[in-house]
C-alpha cells in the first residue's frame, strides 16, 4: 500500500495530469454535444456525418478522449524513464514489479473516475440535446453502453502505461500507441478481405467498440468476447510490461 500511496501522490501532484484528465472528461461530454446538436441537420461533417444513432453520437468524442488517457499512460511512466527518477523509484521500492502494478492501479482508478463521470454526462446530455429523428435511449437502457466505453477507456490507459515500460520513450510509446489503436485498422482496411476478416475484430479497437455496442454487428465480436479480447489485450501487454522490467536494467 506504501508504494500505491507514493504513486498515487506522484500522479496527482503533477498540475498537468489533472488537465489532461478534465480535458479528455470535457471533451467527450463537449464534442457528444455537438454531434448530437447537428444530428439530421445537414451541417454534419467529418466524423460526425458517419453518425446516426443518437448513442453513438453522443459518444462522438470518445476517440479524442481515449487518445488523450491513452497519451497520459505513455507520459506518467516514460516521462520517469527520460528524468531518470524511475531509477531512484525502483531502488526505494526494491521490486521493480511493485513499481508497475502500483501505477497500474492509480492510473485504473483515476481514468475510471472521470470516465464514468464523463461518458455518463455525455449520454445525458447528448441525449437530450439530439436534434435527429430516431428515438433517443433513455439512460437507464444505455448503461451497458456507459459501461463498455467506462472500461475501454480505463484499459486504453493502461495499454499506454504498458507501452511506456515496454519502450522506455515516450516518442516510441505514443507512435505506437497511436498506430496500433488508432491508424492499426485503417492499414488493415487496405488488405484482402479473407485477411482483415479474421483478424481485425480481435484489434483492441474494434474489440473496444464490441463492447460499446447495442446493436449486434457481423463484423464485430459479441459484446462478451469483446470484453475477453481486450481485456486480454490489457493484461497481457501488463504482463509482458511486468516480465521485460524484471529481465532488463532500468
Amino acid at each position: 500500500w506504501s508504494v500505491i500511496r507514493g504513486e498515487w501522490i506522484k500522479f496527482w501532484s503533477v498540475r498537468s495530469t489533472k488537465l489532461t484528465l478534465l480535458t479528455a472528461g470535457l471533451l467527450i461530454v463537449v464534442f457528444g454535444m455537438i454531434f448530437s446538436v447537428v444530428a439530421e441537420s445537414g451541417e454534419a461533417t467529418g466524423p460526425a456525418a458517419l453518425l446516426s444513432d443518437p448513442l453513438d453520437l453522443a459518444l462522438g468524442g470518445m476517440v479524442l478522449g481515449e487518445m488523450i488517457v491513452g497519451v497520459l499512460g505513455v507520459l506518467i511512466v516514460a516521462g520517469e524513464y527520460s528524468t531518470g527518477l524511475i531509477r531512484t523509484t525502483f531502488a526505494a521500492v526494491g521490486r521493480r514489479t511493485r513499481v508497475l502494478w502500483a501505477k497500474t492501479a492509480v492510473l485504473a482508478a483515476s481514468v475510471f473516475a472521470m470516465a464514468a463521470v464523463a461518458v455518463t454526462a455525455a449520454v445525458a446530455a447528448g441525449q437530450a440535446v439530439y436534434a435527429g429523428d430516431l428515438p433517443t435511449v433513455p439512460l437507464g437502457d444505455a448503461l451497458d453502453v456507459i459501461v463498455g466505453s467506462v472500461v475501454y477507456l480505463t484499459g486504453i490507459g493502461l495499454i499506454g502505461l504498458a507501452l511506456g515500460f515496454l519502450l522506455r520513450s515516450t516518442a516510441a510509446g505514443i507512435a505506437t500507441l497511436v498506430g496500433g489503436v488508432f491508424i492499426g485498422p485503417n492499414l488493415l482496411n487496405l488488405l484482402p478481405d479473407s485477411i482483415t476478416d479474421v483478424f481485425m475484430k480481435y484489434l483492441p479497437s474494434e474489440a473496444g467498440s464490441a463492447m460499446m455496442t447495442q446493436v449486434s454487428d457481423p463484423d464485430l465480436l459479441s459484446r462478451g468476447a469483446g470484453y475477453v479480447v481486450f481485456i486480454a489485450w490489457v493484461v497481457g501487454l501488463l504482463g509482458l510490461a511486468g516480465y521485460l522490467l524484471r529481465k532488463r536494467d532500468a
